[in-house]
């Protein structure tokens, strides 16, 4: 889980150096695009049968939602600091619980409102201080991405019931690159050849980083190492100070502090509740 966190977090910084000089959305699309051939020769090995869905509908819906939730977050990452994305992404896990009670029909005991009422104190205290300032704009699209991923992830509980986790993770990457892929046009710009190499590095960062959250959760409880995703502030805050000279801000650590400890509390009471079909299958 801590080798996740630093993998995935170099993803976020690189993704956020590109975007700088690229469009977001083109950034998007290149992204995903090269996430999609490195899977190719997975494809080749195990054949086309293994990747088939049963519901291609479904697959396309979950694509939109994803692709709409990143065109959001490529779009505020060149204007915030890396340790801002991370604070702002421990809200992921709240808003699948809300999501959860309201379409899933899970009972929405007072702990869990607990939990989201902290999640959103914690939030209020990361963005309040950036929405003053020229920051502020992007500080709100980068929240209004969180609920769109949850969506997009609650999506992908539903699809499990009858997809496989290989298929699920190939027509992700199918879906977001050819709806991706209009939009990138619209300010397209020749990629120059350090471009395409740190593409090829993003993809093989962000398959790297699933692999490694695959096997944390494969060897230990989920709720034993959410804990360690506080840790992603950390290698965020290093790397945004290391690439372009960001140090988070007081705010933004105590807010960072209260969002991941809203989830810590939260994940470990459900470990203790935990029944058959909860939301930690995603």
């Amino acid at each position: 889980m801590v080798m996740a966190g630093i993998v995935l977090t170099m993803l976020n910084a690189l993704l956020r150096k590109i975007a700088l000089e690229l469009d977001p959305l083109q950034t998007q699309f290149l992204r995903y695009l090269c996430g999609l051939l490195l899977m190719t020769p997975l494809i080749l090995r195990y054949g086309w049968s293994r990747f088939r869905p049963h519901n291609v509908r479904g697959q396309f819906l979950r694509g939109g939602v994803h692709a709409a939730a990143l065109a959001l977050w490529f779009t505020a990452l060149p204007h915030l600091a890396l340790a801002d994305v991370t604070s702002i992404g421990f809200t992921m896990p709240i808003f699948i619980m809300i999501g959860a009670a309201v379409f899933f029909r899970e009972r929405m005991r007072w702990d869990r409102w607990v939990a989201a009422g902290a999640g959103f104190a914690g939030i209020l205290i990361v963005v309040g201080p950036n929405l003053a300032g020229t920051g502020g704009l992007y500080t709100l699209v980068m929240l209004a991405s969180a609920p769109v991923l949850a969506a997009s992830f609650l999506i992908t509980k539903a699809l499990t019931r009858y997809e496989s986790a290989p298929a699920l993770v190939l027509w992700q990457a199918i879906t977001v690159t050819v709806l991706s892929f209009p939009f990138a046009l619209l300010h397209w710009q020749a990629p120059t050849a350090w471009q395409w190499t740190f593409f090829g590095i993003a993809g093989l960062l962000g398959t790297t980083g699933q692999y490694f959250l695959t096997r944390a959760f494969a060897t230990a409880d989920i709720s034993s190492v959410q804990s360690v995703k506080f840790l992603d502030l950390v290698w965020a805050t290093l790397l945004g100070w290391l690439m372009f000279a960001e140090l988070p801000t007081k705010s933004t650590l105590i807010g960072g502090s209260v969002i991941c400890g809203a989830t810590i509390w939260i994940a470990r009471r459900e470990a203790r509740s935990r029944q058959p079909g909860a939301i930690e299958a995603i």
